[in-house]
C-alpha cells in the first residue's frame, strides 16, 4: 500500500522497533480515514488575493486555517501513488468533542463551527489572523459557545445533547439558525445566547439548513425524504417540499443539501442521486438532473449548478438539468463544494483532501489537510 508523502515510513531492518512500525501504520490509516466535511473561504477586505484564506472543519474535530497562496505554491503532489502533500495550516483550533461538521461566516468578524457534540462555537475572525502561535490554536477560547438544549424524559431522564449537522447566518435578524440531530431545527440569539424559536415537524434528523434573509425564511432539509420552508416569525412550517421520489430500490431517500442563488428565488435541492431546482416564488420544480451517486453538496455559480457527492467528480449542471461538464477531482467521496469570488472551487472531502479548481476546470492545487 502506498504511503503519503507526509507519512512514509523509513525502517532500519537492524534496528526494529515495533512499536514505532505499528503506532507508524496506525496513524497512516487514521490519517487516510480522515474526512473534510466543509470548507469555507474567509472574507477578505485585503484587495490582494493572495492573503485569502480556506478554513476546514474535519473528522477530527478541528477546524484549520489555510492560506491560499502557500497552498498554490505546493502543486497538486502526486495522484498515480495518492502522494499528495500535507499542507501546514496557520491555525487550528481544537473546535469540537468528535467531528466538526460545518463551518460559517458570521457578519465577516465571527467564524462559527457546528459539530458532533452539539455545540455551536464561534472565534474572532481577526484575533486568529493575527495570532503569532499557529501552533496554540487549541488553546484559544471561543467567544461564542452555545449548546443544543436536552429533552426532558420520564423520572427525570434526559436526553442526550443532540448534533449539530449544519448551521446557517442572518447578521439583520442577529440569528444563527441550526440543523440538529433531534429533528428539530433551532434559531439561537446571537447577543442573549440563547434559543429563541424550534422549528419542529421533520420526522426525522436534520441534514441541510439555509436561510432566506429577504423573506424572514429558512429552509431545512431531512432524512425523512422532505424539505421544508420555515417562517421564522411564527416558527410554523409554511410549506413541505417532496423533491421527486427516487426509483424503485433507492438507497439515498434524505434530503442531503441545499442551495440558494444569489436571488433566493432559485432553491437546488439534492435528493439521492438527483438534483431538482426549485423556482420559489412559483413554489414550482423546474427541472431534474441525474448524477451516478449520492448528491452530497451543491451551490450556484451564477447560472450554473456545481454538485459533488460520492464519487470523485465536480458535476455542473445547467438549470435544464443537463450535466455541461464532470470533473475528475482528488477526494473519492466529495462532502464539501466552495466557490471563490474568483471562481474557483474547493472540493474537499474523504482522507482530508482538498482539491482546489479553476472555473477552466484545471487543478490549481490539491493538498492533504494536517490533524490535530
Amino acid at each position: 500500500m502506498g504511503l503519503g508523502v507526509e507519512h512514509q515510513i523509513h525502517m532500519d531492518c537492524r534496528n526494529w522497533e515495533e512499536d514505532f512500525y505499528r503506532d507508524a501504520i496506525l496513524q497512516e490509516r487514521e490519517t487516510l480515514s480522515r474526512t473534510v466535511f466543509r470548507t469555507a473561504y474567509a472574507p477578505n477586505p485585503n484587495p490582494n488575493p493572495n492573503s485569502d484564506h480556506l478554513v476546514a472543519a474535519s473528522s477530527d474535530g478541528s477546524i484549520a486555517a489555510y492560506s491560499i497562496s502557500a497552498c498554490l505554491e505546493m502543486g497538486c503532489g502526486s495522484s498515480r501513488n495518492q502522494n499528495w502533500l500535507a499542507a501546514e495550516p496557520e491555525f487550528v483550533i481544537r473546535g469540537h468533542d468528535g467531528p466538526a461538521y460545518d463551518v460559517k461566516f458570521y457578519d465577516d468578524s465571527l467564524l462559527l463551527s457546528c459539530g458532533d457534540d452539539g455545540r455551536i462555537r464561534g472565534w474572532k475572525w481577526k484575533e486568529i489572523l493575527e495570532s503569532e502561535e499557529s501552533e496554540q490554536g487549541a488553546k484559544m477560547k471561543p467567544v461564542l459557545d452555545l449548546v443544543n438544549p436536552q429533552h426532558k424524559g420520564p423520572w427525570g431522564a434526559r436526553s442526550p445533547i443532540p448534533e449539530n449537522n449544519a448551521i446557517a447566518v442572518n447578521s439583520q435578524s442577529g440569528s444563527i439558525y441550526a440543523a440538529a440531530g433531534d429533528s428539530c431545527a433551532y434559531c439561537w440569539d446571537m447577543e442573549k445566547s440563547q434559543v429563541k424559536m424550534v422549528f419542529k415537524g421533520h420526522l426525522n434528523y436534520l441534514h441541510c439548513i439555509v436561510s432566506c434573509e429577504s423573506s424572514s425564511q429558512i429552509i431545512t432539509g431531512s432524512e425523512d425524504g422532505t424539505a421544508r420552508i420555515w417562517d421564522c416569525k411564527s416558527g410554523k412550517c409554511i410549506q413541505v417540499i417532496n423533491p421527486e421520489k427516487e426509483g424503485t430500490g433507492a438507497s439515498f431517500p434524505c434530503v442531503s443539501c441545499i442551495a440558494l442563488d444569489s436571488s433566493e428565488s432559485w432553491m437546488v435541492c439534492g435528493k439521492g442521486q438527483s438534483l431538482s431546482l426549485w423556482n420559489l416564488p412559483a413554489r414550482e420544480c423546474v427541472s431534474v438532473a441525474r448524477t451516478q451517486a449520492s448528491v452530497q453538496d451543491a451551490l450556484f455559480d451564477e447560472n450554473h449548478i456545481l454538485a459533488v457527492g460520492a464519487e470523485p467528480l465536480l458535476t455542473r449542471i445547467n438549470m435544464n438539468g443537463d450535466i455541461i461538464s464532470q470533473i475528475q477531482c482528488a477526494p473519492t467521496s466529495a462532502f464539501s463544494v466552495s466557490l471563490h469570488p474568483s471562481g474557483v472551487a474547493a472540493v474537499s472531502g474523504y482522507g482530508a483532501l482538498v482539491d482546489m479548481i479553476s472555473q477552466f476546470g484545471s487543478h490549481l492545487c490539491t493538498f492533504r489537510c494536517r490533524g490535530l
